[in-house]
């Protein structure tokens, strides 16, 4: 017995050819498909799957959405406030626990489910769910909620027809000096702590005045566009609106309830890590020069 002649057909589908065939493909076109690569080539879709991976060297990323276009000014200024942010951190090993910042966000009377929120398990056949795209309800309540590494200091609802302007917010920030004196007591005889400055001055006019006028010592001006640096942007507003996701509220009332509860689940410790992930966040601003990060 004897082998016959055979065409030379390789033994594997990893020839130099279809490696530079891939390669030419490829930057040609960034998006193209795995499967359309193995289609035109007449290879297995694993073969060009290994090709791009293990002999181009290339990964297949998502998009990373930002939340703002930064120019060269405003990265530049994200640099410069993280890095005297870190400055002051190093100089006061306390530092930490003197801040005290808060904003406000829109809450809605309902705001759908994500679609990870909404996923159920099927049977081995059973067609995928399909989920309505609600949209968020008109009727809406803004809270105001300013904390610490402790937890909640003070909160408040912009009732219905009210004005947020800088009148409104001269009320709202001697409201929170007030509740610094009940529930900081010490902090607030010091006088060592860091109000929250505002992240759009321009929208409620200069808070600076407003702080001085309460005889506190210092504060924190963020830049701008900065969200990941922002503790109820990457903290706690996403952590109250996540659960209320998919409830249904009747009336405004009922917002205020809601939202109140969620606060008052989220545990002690949770604050103080938040703070702590500021030091972090601030590194990884200053790695990246100023660009947004994950």
């Amino acid at each position: 017995m004897k082998d016959d002649e055979r065409s030379g057909r390789p033994t594997t589908s990893r020839t130099d050819d279809n490696i530079a065939a891939v390669d030419k493909m490829f930057k040609e076109d960034r998006n193209v498909k795995s499967r359309l690569m193995a289609d035109i080539l007449g290879i297995p879709r694993t073969v060009a799957l290994r090709i791009l991976r293990e002999d181009l060297k290339k990964r297949k990323l998502c998009s990373k959405f930002v939340p703002h276009a930064l120019t060269r000014d405003q990265t530049d200024e994200r640099v410069a406030a993280c890095q005297d942010l870190l400055n002051m951190i190093n100089s006061d090993q306390n530092f930490l626990d003197k801040v005290i910042t808060g904003d406000e966000s829109w809450c809605f009377v309902y705001d759908p489910e994500t679609k990870r929120q909404s996923s159920e398990w099927v049977g081995e056949y059973s067609p995928r769910p399909k989920k309505l795209g609600f949209q968020k309800s008109k009727v809406k309540m803004m809270p105001i909620v300013f904390f610490d590494s402790q937890g909640i200091v003070h909160k408040e609802f912009v009732q219905e027809g009210c004005i947020v302007n800088a009148k409104y917010y001269k009320g709202v920030l001697d409201s929170l000096i007030s509740r610094i004196r009940r529930v900081r007591p010490a902090l607030y005889r010091t006088r060592d702590f860091f109000p929250p400055a505002r992240q759009r001055p321009g929208a409620f006019g200069s808070k600076n005045s407003t702080v001085s006028d309460s005889k506190t010592s210092r504060n924190i001006e963020p830049p701008r566009y900065s969200q990941d640096l922002s503790h109820p942007d990457y903290f706690l507003f996403p952590k109250v609106k996540l659960q209320l996701k998919g409830a249904r509220c009747d009336t405004t009332e009922e917002i205020q309830k809601a939202v109140t509860d969620q606060l008052n689940k989220i545990p002690a410790e949770d604050f103080s890590n938040a703070m702590k992930k500021l030091e972090t966040r601030a590194n990884l601003c200053i790695t990246s020069n100023g660009s947004y990060f994950e």
